[in-house]
């Protein structure tokens, strides 16, 4: 039979010869019945704690939840933002190296330029000597040729001197 604080107040019992003393069982039915009392409302208050803590526990595994959730979440992004990352290093990377190698084709291809420019005035320079050479040989055999014009003509003019002289 369940206990209420009317049942216990309300329980009567038989009064037999000898019996218990009918005051002293009433007042310790009331001294249970005020004891009972504040039992069950320490235990509506117990039961009101328990439903905040479920409702606190509850709240809490939500937001563990949604913690969890959240850091899934933060750690899938912080990898695409790492692939991300990573794929555009390499498409920097690769850019730099395509870039790198242009710049190198176009230094050799200039070093190649230079080189036959190197040559190619080289072989001017030779040219050019040989032609100055040529030149200086003309010249000088006109030289030659013009001294030894001179030197006749002062022969004969020594020999007009010497017979316009002698006359």
């Amino acid at each position: 039979m369940p206990f209420s604080l009317e049942t216990i107040r309300k329980r009567r019992f038989k009064v037999r010869f000898r019996g218990f003393d009918v005051r002293e069982v009433d007042a310790f039915l009331e001294e249970v019945a005020i004891g009972f009392d504040k039992l069950q409302e320490e235990n509506g208050q117990l039961k009101n704690k328990i439903k905040q803590v479920t409702r606190a526990c509850q709240e809490m595994r939500e937001q563990g939840d949604t913690l969890r959730e959240t850091i899934i979440g933060t750690r899938k992004v912080v990898e695409h933002l790492n692939e991300n990352a990573r794929n555009a290093a390499e498409v920097i990377i690769a850019e730099a190296e395509a870039r790198a190698g242009k710049l190198l084709n176009r230094t050799q291809n200039r070093l190649a330029q230079l080189h036959q420019d190197i040559s190619e005035l080289k072989r001017q320079r030779i040219q050019i000597e040989a032609q100055i050479r040529s030149v200086i040989e003309t010249h000088g055999k006109l030289l030659d040729s013009s001294r030894k014009e001179m030197d006749s003509m002062d022969e004969t003019y020594q020999k007009v001197r010497f017979i316009n002289h002698n006359r």
